[in-house]
């Protein structure tokens, strides 16, 4: 039998502080604990995300959210074997403010300290819910990230594609702000569309007359916003079923995007001929209703094992980062006082760097 073994991942690369503890011996991981502390009501009065206000709370918050997560997972310091901490990518105020108190813990205890991708941590989720076998195509799809992986090993990850400005969750928060609609804009956008008409306005699926599986939303949110005005200035003002259709027209286009170019990673994903065909979704944006039936019907035309990790682990959370770090722990990969915090951190080092970056995070 394999030793037990317990990690304490800290998360804080963009609005979300969050501690987990999680432990793994021969079996499937188990999280013990996982806590996550949001800002959405400090960023409410700015239509999206603040750096500089982000860094603060996180700095303010992270030392009692790793003592709620420890007393939570019944546990102290002396029952870990070792810290993880995302080290990357993400907003470098908040990614610092993880690294710092990961190396403050580290120094205390002398425990091993381990820098995690934030990505990887997305990627190898459904492998902590889902004990899901390589390889596996993988669409991580969220505020500040849209990419395909072929997820092939803990630390082999090719990207197929990704947005080359605008990540679809922000796209989202955009939109909302463009119609007077609460942040999230996610939620808010898809709650209206449910009463609009996807039709009236033909907004444009960009990239969709490209071949390959990078994809752009920022055009899209400039045809929304003349659409918006066009409407405006046809009735004097935008009425509530204008909205209602624009928020419907664009969720339909980003179904339409995610959807096609879903259909060529898969066609690439299986050219490598896998023994189990397997499609993952991870991040804020996978929550969506249409998006996520979109997916399930594009998986099951195809004969593909559909996975969606709960909403808790699709979105930012340290379990995933402590999972990261059992894996690392076990193979000695471990970082010692010198690691950094980076903005961009790309899985696929062999991959051109995507172009841009949003609001939520450097594009990597």
């Amino acid at each position: 039998m394999s030793q037990k073994l317990t990690v304490l991942g800290i998360e804080s690369s963009c609005d979300d502080t969050a501690a987990a503890v999680v432990r793994q011996g021969d079996a499937r991981a188990e999280i013990l604990s996982s806590v996550v502390l949001g800002q959405t009501a400090l960023h409410a009065d700015f239509g999206g995300v603040v750096p500089e206000i982000a860094a603060r709370a996180h700095a303010e918050k992270i030392d009692g959210c790793v003592e709620a997560a420890l007393t939570r997972a019944g546990v102290t310091l002396a029952d870990i074997d070792a810290i993880a901490v995302t080290a990357g990518p993400g907003l470098i105020g908040g990614v610092l403010s993880g690294v710092m108190c990961a190396k403050g813990l580290a120094a205390a205890t002398g425990l091993p300290l381990i820098g995690v991708n934030h990505l990887a941590g997305h990627a190898l989720t459904p492998r902590l819910t889902d004990d899901l076998p390589f390889p596996y195509l993988m669409l991580l799809v969220s505020g500040g990230h849209c990419q395909f992986l072929l997820v092939r090993g803990e630390d082999d990850f090719r990207r197929l594609g990704g947005t080359i400005d605008d990540a679809p969750g922000e796209a989202f928060d955009k939109t909302a702000r463009l119609l007077g609609l609460p942040q999230p804009g996610g939620p808010a956008v898809e709650t209206e569309a449910r009463s609009g008409d996807p039709t009236r306005f033909p907004l444009p699926r960009p990239l969709l007359d490209r071949p390959g599986c990078d994809m752009s939303f920022s055009g899209l949110k400039t045809a929304l916003l003349r659409a918006r005005d066009g409407a405006i200035a046809t009735h004097g003002g935008l009425r509530r079923q204008d909205r209602a259709d624009l928020c419907a027209a664009f969720q339909a286009a980003v179904v339409a995007i995610l959807t096609e170019k879903s259909r060529r990673a898969l066609e690439i994903y299986f050219s490598g001929t896998p023994a189990r065909r397997s499609f993952a979704v991870a991040g804020g944006v996978a929550a969506n209703g249409p998006i996520r039936t979109a997916l399930q019907s594009l998986c099951a035309m195809s004969e593909t094992v559909f996975i969606a990790p709960p909403l808790a682990l699709c979105t930012d959370n340290a379990a995933m980062i402590a999972y990261v770090g059992l894996d690392r722990l076990r193979r000695g990969a471990l970082d010692d006082m010198t690691l950094s915090a980076r903005p961009r951190w790309p899985l696929d080092s062999t991959a051109p760097a995507l172009l841009g970056a949003g609001k939520k995070g450097a594009k990597a």
